[in-house]
């Protein structure tokens, strides 16, 4: 794979208290100009004495809430702060004030209803980027299962180029260079995830497959474990050792069947060593992989028999 492919992440809906704020003719260029480089930045000027500017409030409030980080509000009251007005020569209040790469692109005056300040977030916005970003994502997806990790790579990168921190990319370009062998691009790779985002399933998978990958048996040879569980098949700790050497091979079924194996002659073997050894490797396999499905099913059918 080509090393050269490698190059604020927008808020979720939980994390709604970063998308609102109050700011100042100081804090103005760090709450609004800067911000606006990377997503659609909303002003509104405002003042205590105005009856419309309390109505429009709540409302834009609500409304910019529901865009999931898309977009964010930031209230400057004009009465205080009257500086930044005066250079945008607002006349009237309230006024709204879209802002796109550090400049106003749009705006409106007055108490507007929903409808109208959803059509003028949308106009902003322009197409809907969430939808074109899970078809990327889905794309550079569909490539990686299908072992184009060259395609899958730079899919990954340009979607990284619009959004630098987004965690599906991030977890989908590692796992391009897990899967070519180079577990260093991969680690880097994952380490730019936001820590809020460290429990995405897609990044917990790359770690799994990374903590995996570093602590893989270098077994080659596993016919003297073979030999030792023929004499003896209650020898869990070589049947362990088989199973992470053939699962590092490559052969997740094996894996799998001898962990089961494991679980079910004595389930609390080393503190449940074998159920603990399956958890990891589902976590790192991922949710839709064949192995992952059917073992859980095992492991389930076992531990609720």
């Amino acid at each position: 794979m080509n090393s050269d492919l490698q190059n604020e992440t927008p808020l979720a809906s939980d994390q709604n208290a970063g998308l609102i704020k109050e700011t100042s003719t100081a804090k103005f260029s760090a709450d609004v100009i800067e911000p606006s480089r990377e997503t659609l930045v909303l002003v509104d000027f405002w003042a205590d004495w105005c009856e419309p500017c309390k109505q429009l409030g709540p409302l834009i409030e609500k409304v910019v809430n529901s865009y999931n980080g898309r977009v964010r509000l930031v209230k400057l009251n004009v009465d205080q702060h009257p500086a930044i007005a005066g250079q945008l020569r607002v006349q009237s209040l309230p006024t709204v004030y879209a802002f796109r790469n550090g400049q106003p692109v749009d705006g409106f005056t007055g108490a507007q209803p929903e409808s109208a300040i959803r059509e003028f977030i949308d106009k902003q916005l322009g197409p809907d980027v969430a939808a074109q970003l899970a078809e990327a994502l889905e794309m550079a997806e569909a490539a990686l299962v299908a072992g184009d990790l060259q395609s899958a790579a730079q899919a990954f990168a340009v979607i990284l180029q619009g959004d630098a921190q987004n965690p599906d990319a991030l977890a989908g370009l590692a796992q391009c260079y897990l899967k070519s062998g180079d577990i260093e691009r991969a680690k880097q790779t994952i380490s730019l995830v936001p820590p809020n985002k460290q429990n995405h399933p897609p990044v917990s998978a790359v770690l799994a497959a990374l903590d995996l990958a570093e602590n893989a048996p270098t077994i080659t040879d596993t016919s003297g474990l073979e030999a030792k569980l023929a004499a003896n098949p209650a020898d869990h700790q070589s049947r362990l050792e088989l199973a992470m050497a053939v699962a590092a091979a490559g052969d997740k079924e094996r894996a799998v069947e001898e962990l089961i194996e494991i679980f079910r002659r004595d389930r609390n073997w080393q503190e449940e060593a074998a159920r603990k050894q399956l958890v990891q490797y589902f976590e790192a396999w991922g949710p839709k992989d064949p192995d992952t499905i059917e073992g859980r099913r095992r492991l389930s059918s076992l531990m609720f028999s």
